[in-house]
């Protein structure tokens, strides 16, 4: 199995009937703690394959709710209360939505599509109200915490839509999560999202400097940071990323080909709105150095690399 599922405990809400669009690193642990919480869940993925797995992986953990694969969006969505989402992008958000065979054209008046994508403010915007007309609600509900975040139920999930709306689906999003807050209308989880990575970029560089200097200056870094992560300059960077930074090892997180394209949507929405982004413009090009050198596929902590 590809994408291990920690169960946990989980509070005691009525079981729901959700469909789940997108098993990747993400969507497909965030699938599973729905099922493990007693939810019937049928999925849909491009590859079916990986639906199959992860039915035979669930049916294995013994969930206790119905579960099923979904041939298209559409026939994944049918009855579906609240439907969640987890692709790459707006393009891919748009194919799985949208046409004959997405999921707007299958789901119930009155159900909710909760999408997970990181993707723009625009295309929340865009959907929501594409949903509104057809009768359904919207929740863009990007989330941060990366795939560990994902396989330990874990996740920070920022959300942006109705109040009422909200308080329905927030029990069902709980299951994945430890925080879920809603930050305004349609639109307000991406920007959210956005801030967040903003902070991420700035932190990992500042890091990656911190320590290639350390190692330049001939001192323990092991030792440093055991001692500067009891003081201001604590990070979750540092915690968890800054002993893999030291050792060069870079395959344990968010890779370095999704932070580009997630920068990429706050360097766009920046022009739009005027912010002046000089710090993230810059490391986003720092990211650039990392995907030439081959490192597409590392973590975001390799930014040190270039340092070396």
């Amino acid at each position: 199995m590809t994408s291990p599922i920690t169960s946990k405990t989980y509070e005691s809400s009525p079981s729901r009937k959700v469909a789940f669009l997108g098993l990747g690193v993400m969507g497909y642990p965030m699938a599973g703690h729905l099922a493990l919480a007693g939810h019937s869940v049928t999925v849909y993925n491009r590859t079916a394959a990986k639906s199959a797995e992860w039915l035979a992986q669930l049916a294995e953990a013994k969930a206790t709710g119905t579960l099923k694969q979904g041939a298209t969006p559409r026939e994944a969505v049918a009855g579906a209360e609240i439907v969640f989402c987890c692709v790459g992008n707006d393009d891919d958000l748009r194919s799985v939505v949208l046409g004959d065979d997405g999921a707007f054209a299958g789901m119930a008046k009155g159900a909710v599509f909760v999408d997970h994508t990181t993707a723009s403010a625009d295309v929340a915007r865009e959907l929501s109200k594409t949903a509104l007309a057809l009768g359904l609600q919207f929740i863009d509900a990007p989330v941060s915490g990366g795939q560990a975040g994902a396989q330990n139920g874990a996740l920070t999930v920022m959300c942006g839509g109705d109040a009422a709306t909200f308080e329905q689906v927030k029990p069902a999003i709980a299951v994945f999560s430890r925080a879920v807050t809603l930050l305004g209308e349609s639109g307000a989880g991406q920007l959210a999202k956005m801030v967040n990575q903003i902070c991420i970029a700035g932190l990992v560089q500042g890091l990656s400097e911190a320590i290639a200097f350390g190692q330049r200056a001939g001192l323990d870094m092991e030792a440093v940071l055991g001692v500067i992560s009891k003081g201001a300059a604590q990070s979750w960077q540092m915690e968890n990323r800054g002993k893999t930074m030291i050792d060069g090892k870079f395959d344990y997180g968010f890779a370095v080909d999704w932070m580009r394209k997630d920068l990429g949507l706050v360097l766009d929405e920046a022009k739009r709105n005027g912010a002046r982004l000089p710090v993230t413009a810059l490391v986003d090009q720092f990211y650039a150095d990392v995907q030439q050198s081959g490192g597409k596929r590392w973590d975001t902590s390799s930014l040190i690399t270039r340092l070396k």
